[in-house]
């Protein structure tokens, strides 16, 4: 399964942006499906997941500021951040096939190339 992620840019504090990604084979991994991030010299973690029952996870970080949702109709995940901080700077990876929202990133069998987000004060 290939991951095509979109939307990634430059943006000032306090704008938004919106990430797209889209699975090659999309009813195949859309029971579970997640965005990551990872910064320079910082781990990899955990944004949002969201499954195919609708439960969602966020990171504390990120609570009240982003959205993950799944159009099914285009077959499509999507990932809106609203009041972007610098600290949201970083490389966002779109994820697949997980287990759970609560499934760390080695329960994700496929991943995308990430896009980049950077927010500037």
């Amino acid at each position: 399964v290939h991951l095509a992620e979109s939307g990634g840019g430059s943006v000032q504090a306090g704008g938004s942006l919106r990430l797209s990604c889209a699975p090659s084979r999309y009813v195949y991994v859309a029971h579970c499906m997640g965005w990551f991030r990872q910064a320079p010299g910082k781990k990899r973690e955990l944004v949002a997941a969201i499954d195919s029952d609708g439960n969602t996870n966020y990171a504390d970080s990120v609570k009240g500021r982003f959205t993950i949702s799944e159009d099914d109709a285009k077959e499509i995940l999507v990932l809106q951040m609203d009041s972007l901080e610098v600290e949201d700077t970083a490389m966002y990876f779109c994820a697949a096939d997980c287990m759970s929202v609560e499934s760390p990133e080695g329960e994700y069998d496929y991943w995308g190339q990430g896009t980049q987000v950077t927010v500037s004060s």
